[in-house]
């Protein structure tokens, strides 16, 4: 909880020493010129990018939210839904140089406190999972990449540095820089086999490991080295019946056998 408010207490800090809305919007655009190669000019990322519509209508429903003009600032951040499909609390503290990419169906919690530098795509929901009051949704360390429909739920931390991939369920805190794929999600891949831009910045969310498969081929591996060792011990039995197992019906194809287990299907 003291490293949530210290993160909470930092975020404020540096929106106190942040340069005016106009100063905040220039760093939002000038941001997704360094994350998103489609981008071609300033005035096209500011006139059709929702992600820069909702977050800029959030700077401002957020400051209306402080003011405890409560009712205000949720009609505001409706508003920004209603345009841009991308739902964000205005109780929602977020950081500088936030990129939304698409944006559609990105939904953001009361609670959330989101990083400087942080990149969402689109589908990701910093969730809750508790109707109780206080604390309930996440908090984003600066340098977060966020895979297209994740989610991130409850009051955890996702340290800096940290990438989702896409479809994702994260429900347990994750140390700074490493990589989380699957339901729910694990730790697959440290900071130092990751390959960074000159930005900074890791936008290969798409190039995850797979623990799942690399379980399965492992299993696959020693199965084919048991058959080796059992040799012709099974052999009759396969001719008898047809099939090179007990679980299915259909035929192996013959070359697949031995030592080829890995790659049989059927």
């Amino acid at each position: 909880m003291n490293a949530i408010s210290d993160n909470q207490a930092l975020i404020e800090l540096e929106a106190t020493h942040a340069p005016g809305l106009l100063g905040l919007l220039r760093e939002d655009i000038d941001c997704v010129f360094k994350r998103d190669p489609a981008a071609r000019n300033k005035w096209e990322v500011a006139t059709t990018y929702p992600g820069i519509h909702a977050l800029l209508i959030h700077r401002v429903s957020h400051a209306l939210w402080r003011l405890h003009w409560r009712y205000a600032a949720r009609f505001l951040s409706f508003l920004a839904r209603m345009f841009t499909q991308i739902d964000i609390h205005p109780g929602a503290a977020i950081g500088r140089r936030f990129f939304i990419d698409h944006g559609c169906g990105v939904v953001i919690g009361e609670t959330a406190e989101v990083g400087n530098d942080v990149t969402l795509y689109h589908g990701v929901t910093l969730g809750g999972v508790s109707w109780n009051p206080g604390k309930r949704h996440p908090t984003l360390q600066d340098g977060v990449v966020i895979g297209a429909g994740a989610k991130i739920l409850g009051p955890i931390t996702v340290g800096q540095g940290v990438r989702v991939g896409a479809n994702s369920v994260v429900i347990q805190d994750v140390p700074e820089g490493m990589t989380v794929v699957g339901i729910p999600g694990r730790i697959v891949l440290p900071a130092n086999q990751r390959r960074i831009t000159q930005h900074g910045i890791d936008l290969d969310h798409h190039l995850m490991p797979d623990p799942v498969g690399k379980a399965i081929a492992c299993m696959l591996d020693r199965i084919a080295q048991l058959e080796q060792r059992l040799g012709e011990t099974t052999a009759p039995e396969r001719e008898a019946t047809g099939n090179d197992c007990n679980t299915c019906t259909d035929t192996c194809d013959p070359a697949h056998l031995g030592a080829g287990v890995k790659r049989t299907t059927h």
